[in-house]
């Protein structure tokens, strides 16, 4: 497998200083580079970009979620994949701060090919993030 490069997303957020205290504070991700309209953050070794937009006028279109071991995963959603003890105490700081999970952390695929410790949740902007870990990260791929 080739050395893994660094990936970039820009996504917007309706505020700034939500965003820094969710990504920064939170789940800890050191700030880069920031203007009044964008913030940078080093998003576990990637380079995540909040940019600041107005609220929609119009309504939202409804999430779309794909059942996925019995659960219903929100589409679009980004993450990572941590090593399994960090993910666990990821989740554990998430519970102490009240996160409100659109999946509990739970063990995906239990006993299977690819098994899998996930959660899902929303950052303030409504942002649906996915964290998951493998015992054995050889099953990232795994069919």
């Amino acid at each position: 497998m080739p050395s893994l490069a660094p990936f970039h997303l820009a996504f917007s957020v309706d505020d700034l200083e939500a965003a820094r205290r969710f990504y920064g504070g939170l789940l800890g991700c050191p700030e880069g580079r920031s203007s009044a309209e964008w913030v940078d953050f080093d998003f576990f070794g990637h380079q995540i970009v909040a940019h600041l937009a107005p609220p929609r006028q119009q309504p939202a279109t409804p999430a779309h979620h794909n059942p996925v071991d019995g659960h219903d995963v929100p589409v679009p959603h980004f993450g990572v994949v941590l090593d399994w003890g960090d993910f666990e105490a990821l989740a554990t700081k998430l519970r102490q701060h009240g996160m409100r999970f659109v999946i509990e952390p739970y063990v995906r695929f239990a006993g299977q090919v690819g098994e899998q410790a996930t959660m899902f949740f929303h950052d303030p902007a409504g942002k649906a993030l996915e964290f998951k870990s493998f015992r054995d990260r050889s099953q990232l791929f795994a069919r």
